[in-house]
C-alpha cells in the first residue's frame, strides 16, 4: 500500500472542504435542441473580471500558509471558470436581465449590498440548489427554480445567497479551516499516520471525517446567520417573507421532486405488445429497502444529513415568529408570466445539459416525468428514444455504469426504480423496449427532428 504523504492528504481535505461538486460539460457533437441564445460577450466580462480578481487575491497572500491559500482559491476558480466559460452559464439576454432585475428590487432597498461585486446567473445544472462561491459569482441552479413558486421564494434565495457573500462566510471559513490545518496538533498527527505500515489510508480518512465534520457544524451555523440576514435584506423589498418559509419547506422535500407527481414506470413503459416487466424493478434485497423505510429517530438523523438542503425545520422554527410579525408583501412584482415561462423553459434546458453532461439517468427520469405529465412532449419523446438507444450502445460496449447512477437512500423512490431498472434489464430488452416505443410515438412524432433517425437505430438494434 502506497502511504498517504502529509502534503496529499492535506490537499485532499482542503478540496473535500472547500469545493463543491460540480459535473463537468461534455457537448455532443450534434444537439437537436438549442439553448436559449447566450451572451457570449456577457460571459465573456464576467470571466474577465473574476479572472481579474484572482489575480488580485493570490498576489496579496501573505507568506504564512501561502500555498495552501494558492491552492484553495485556484481549485475555486477553476469551479467558477467552469460555470462561466460553458453553457451551464445562462446568459440569455431575457432571462439574465429579468434576473439583473430581480437583484436589483434587493440591493436598491439594501445600501450595504450595492458595495458589492457580484456576478449573478441562472444555470443549466439540475441539482436544485443556488450558490456564493465567496468570491463574487452568485448561481441559481434550473433545478431550483422549477421548483419554486413565486419570485419571493426566489427573492429569499437571492437575499440568502448575497448575505452568505456579504458576511463573508466562505472566505473566513477558508481562513478558519487552513489555520486548523496547519496546527501542530494536526500536523503531529498527520505525521504519524504518515508512518503507519497498516491501516494507514483508513486512518486518513478518519481524520478526513472529523475535519469535515467540525466544517459542517461551522457551515450549518453560517446558514442559519445567512437566514436571518436574508429576513432583514427581503423585508425592505416589498415581496411577503412567508416567502422564506414556504421555500424552506419546499427545500425539505426537493428531493422528491416537487414540481411532478412521482414517476410510475409501469404506465410510461407499458404498451399492448410489449408490457412492462416488473421484474425490472423488483426488490433483490430487503437491506436496501428496510433502511429507506426506517423511521426510528438514528435513521432519520441519518436521511436528513443525506439531505441537499438539511435543518429545515430548525430553520423554519427559527424565523416563524420573526416572520409573523411583518407585514405581508406580495409573491410577484417584477413578471408574473416570464417567471412561468422560465420555469418550463428551464425543465429543457436543464435536460438537455444532462445529456451533454452524460447523466443519461438523470436525463432520463426528467424525460420520462415530462411525458407522464403531458409537459414538452415531443422533446420528451425524442429525448427517450435518443437515451435508451445511447443506453443500449453503453451496455453492449459495457459503459453502462459510467453514465447511469446506482440506488441510494438519498435519493427519491421513483428515482431509485429507474435507476434498479437500469441495472436490471437485459440488453436485448432495452433494444425491445425502445423500438415499441418508438412505434407507439411515431405518428406524434412525424415531421420532429431526429426521432425518425433514432428510430431506425432502434430497430437496427432490435434486429442485432
Amino acid at each position: 500500500m502506497t502511504k498517504p504523504t502529509i502534503n496529499t492528504g492535506l490537499k485532499l481535505i482542503l478540496i473535500l472542504l472547500f469545493l463543491a461538486p460540480h459535473l463537468c460539460a461534455y457537448n455532443q457533437q450534434k444537439p437537436v435542441y438549442k439553448f436559449q441564445h447566450d451572451d457570449s460577450l456577457l460571459k465573456t466580462s464576467y470571466f474577465k473580471e473574476a479572472s481579474d480578481q484572482q489575480k488580485k487575491l493570490i498576489s496579496s497572500l501573505d507568506k504564512e500558509f501561502k500555498d495552501d491559500y494558492k491552492y484553495i482559491y485556484e481549485s475555486r476558480f477553476k469551479e467558477v471558470s467552469g460555470l462561466l466559460q460553458s453553457n451551464r452559464a445562462v446568459t440569455d439576454p431575457v432571462a439574465h436581465q429579468y434576473l439583473q432585475s430581480i437583484l436589483k428590487k434587493i440591493t436598491d432597498v439594501n445600501p450595504e449590498l450595492k458595495t458589492l461585486q457580484v456576478r449573478l446567473v441562472f444555470s443549466r445544472d439540475w441539482w436544485p440548489n443556488a450558490y456564493s462561491m465567496g468570491e463574487g459569482t452568485l448561481a441559481v441552479n434550473a433545478g431550483l427554480m422549477i421548483n419554486l413558486n413565486n419570485e419571493a421564494e426566489l427573492v429569499f434565495v437571492l437575499c440568502h445567497e448575497l448575505a452568505h457573500f456579504y458576511l463573508d462566510h466562505s472566505n473566513k471559513a477558508i481562513r478558519k479551516n487552513v489555520e486548523a490545518l496547519n496546527s501542530a496538533a494536526f500536523k503531529a498527527e498527520m505525521k504519524r499516520i504518515s508512518k503507519q505500515e497498516y491501516n494507514a489510508g483508513k486512518q486518513l480518512d478518519s481524520l478526513v471525517s472529523l475535519v469535515s465534520y467540525g466544517f459542517r457544524r461551522h457551515s450549518r451555523d453560517n446558514e442559519a446567520e445567512a437566514d436571518r440576514y436574508a429576513f432583514a435584506f427581503m423585508k425592505r423589498t416589498g415581496y411577503d417573507c412567508n416567502g422564506i418559509l414556504t421555500c424552506l419547506r419546499l427545500l425539505d422535500k426537493i428531493d422528491e421532486s416537487n414540481f411532478s407527481k412521482p414517476l410510475v414506470l409501469e404506465q410510461v413503459f407499458n404498451f399492448d405488445d410489449y408490457p412492462f416487466k416488473k421484474k425490472w424493478i423488483q426488490k433483490e434485497s430487503m437491506i436496501f429497502g428496510q433502511m429507506g423505510n426506517d423511521d426510528s429517530p438514528l435513521a432519520q438523523k441519518e436521511k436528513d444529513s443525506l439531505k441537499t438542503h438539511p435543518d429545515c425545520e430548525n430553520r423554519i422554527a427559527f424565523l416563524t415568529d420573526s416572520i409573523r410579525a411583518v407585514e405581508a408583501g406580495k409573491i410577484f412584482i417584477v413578471n408574473e408570466p416570464y417567471f412561468n415561462q422560465l420555469k418550463k423553459d428551464f425543465l429543457v434546458e436543464m435536460t438537455e445539459q444532462l445529456y451533454r453532461d452524460k447523466n443519461l439517468s438523470r436525463n432520463l427520469y426528467y424525460c420520462l416525468l415530462m411525458l407522464q405529465d403531458k409537459e414538452n412532449l415531443q422533446f420528451a419523446i425524442y429525448s427517450i428514444a435518443r437515451g435508451l438507444n445511447l443506453a443500449y450502445e453503453s451496455q453492449k460496449d459495457h459503459r453502462l455504469g459510467m453514465i447511469v447512477g446506482k440506488e441510494g437512500r438519498e435519493y427519491a423512490a421513483d428515482y431509485n426504480l429507474l435507476l434498479r431498472m437500469f441495472d436490471k434489464i437485459r440488453l436485448n430488452e432495452i433494444a425491445d423496449l425502445n423500438n415499441f416505443f418508438c412505434r407507439y410515438y411515431q405518428v406524434l412524432m412525424t415531421g420532429y427532428e431526429g426521432f425518425e433517425e433514432e428510430y431506425s437505430k432502434a430497430r437496427k438494434f432490435k434486429t442485432q
